[in-house]
């Protein structure tokens, strides 16, 4: 048995003083708010948090981070530098750079990470020894950086509607629905990783094989990029007549296991569509901004019964605090009015564990995954802050202690594996000499 102790801690119910957390093989044992520590306690700083849910990861692009900014530009001419990227990589610089970008990710908080993964065969699209080389690669990097692996193994099978794979995209496709099925179904989960699935798009996965797809997800989660960019909702309009939500509507691909990722540009239909399916709508706003995509609908989605997650897809900025508040601050920009979110809506959308199958994580209560995230309260961007407003005031470099399933992985705001801004440099620079 370890027990924590901590000032400030959010408890299921808010935020509460003098935390004590009594831990046994990975498990919160017992949580008791007005208690004096104890001798052995460990002393948390700060105020502790659950772990983070990152919901939506491509790892890879981690190694575009401050190399995407000369000229002007949008979604469409990013994507060319991304596809430059992909074609580099193989199964073992693919790990090297999701280990680091997975330690950064522990650094800021996140116990588990939902990537969404399509970068599966050779180039050319000649499959691997392995046919789920590339996946193995992202599981063994997740546990060597300690933290949790949900794999949304990604069925992209065009490289737009009508359109053929081309160039690089080989790597992502495979043969057709039932190959992807076939790939999919030979995974299996471990106890820090679990498989789901994904439709790339409705750009990417054409109507008819959709229904693969949600029939191979059979209970497990089911993400999909949903209206990104307008071009898509105009193509799938022109194409089939309706919007890339009713579209996925009408081949059973919404429902509560299901997450939107983005989810921007949608009509007020499709708003009530995913509140009534329950579908989660998955913002990713630090990538939506970076890329001029837009501010999606959040407080709209949330109200009308969509819960919400968080992802930082591109990662060009790993920060859940960031996220978190900018549903809060896109909201401000969009309305000219303050406060659409209070602190325990924008934190459920940091730690929705549950969209990524893992319903047992994200809250501090007995039975609940001992994920720990200790926040510092003293720091140059914290100090004088009300606990319960820190969420709107701290950055991931204020994290200081992570303990992910009962193992301390962050101690002092560093990383068990030493400097990671050391692994990021040997990972990424090799890639672009």
């Amino acid at each position: 048995m370890t027990a924590y102790w901590a000032a400030h801690a959010w408890l299921p119910g808010g935020l509460a003083a003098d935390v004590r957390v009594e831990v046994a093989d990975g498990v919160i044992a017992s949580v008791a708010a007005g208690a004096a520590a104890r001798p052995g306690d460990a002393r948390l700083p700060g105020v502790v948090f659950p772990g983070f849910a990152d919901a939506h990861s491509h790892a890879f692009h981690r190694a575009l981070r401050g190399r995407t900014h000369d000229g002007r530009g949008s979604f469409w001419t990013w994507r060319e530098a991304m596809y430059a990227l992909a074609d580099r990589l193989t199964p073992d610089t693919y790990h090297q750079l999701a280990l680091a970008t997975y330690a950064e990710l522990a650094l800021a908080g996140v116990t588990v990470v939902g990537e969404f993964h399509y970068l599966h065969h050779g180039p050319g699209g000649t499959p691997y020894a392995d046919p789920n080389a590339m996946g193995a690669a992202l599981r063994r990097a997740a546990n060597d950086a300690g933290i949790r692996l949900t794999l949304l193994d990604t069925c992209y099978l065009q490289g737009g509607i009508d359109q053929p794979l081309a160039g690089v995209q080989l790597r992502f496709g495979d043969r057709g629905a039932d190959a992807w099925a076939e790939r999919f179904a030979a995974q299996r989960d471990t106890p820090g990783t679990r498989t789901g699935t994904a439709i790339h798009s409705v750009r990417a996965v054409p109507a008819d094989a959709i229904g693969t797809v949600v029939a191979a997800a059979a209970g497990r989660p089911l993400h999909v990029h949903l209206s990104e960019q307008p071009a898509e909702n105009e193509a799938c309009l022109t194409r089939y007549g309706v919007t890339p939500a009713g579209l996925l509507d009408h081949h059973g691909a919404l429902g509560p296991e299901t997450t939107a990722v983005h989810a921007t540009h949608l009509t007020a239909a499709d708003v009530a569509l995913l509140g009534r399916r329950r579908s989660t709508a998955c913002l990713c706003p630090t990538t939506e901004r970076d890329l001029a995509d837009g501010i999606g609908p959040a407080r709209a989605l949330l109200d009308a019964g969509a819960p919400l997650s968080l992802g930082t897809d591109q990662h060009a900025v790993i920060d859940l605090f960031e996220e978190a508040r900018a549903l809060e601050t896109h909201e401000r920009l969009r309305t000219l009015e303050r406060g659409h979110f209070s602190g325990a809506e924008l934190l459920a959308a940091a730690t929705a564990h549950a969209s990524l199958g893992w319903p047992d994580a994200g809250r501090l209560a007995p039975g609940a995954r001992a994920d720990l995230v200790a926040v510092r309260a003293d720091s140059v961007r914290t100090a004088g802050c009300d606990p319960a407003q820190l969420l709107m005031a701290a950055t991931a470099a204020d994290v200081d202690t992570v303990v992910v399933d009962g193992r301390v992985v962050v101690e002092n705001g560093r990383h068990r594996l030493g400097d990671v801004g050391r692994l990021l440099a040997a990972a990424i620079t090799p890639l672009w000499a």
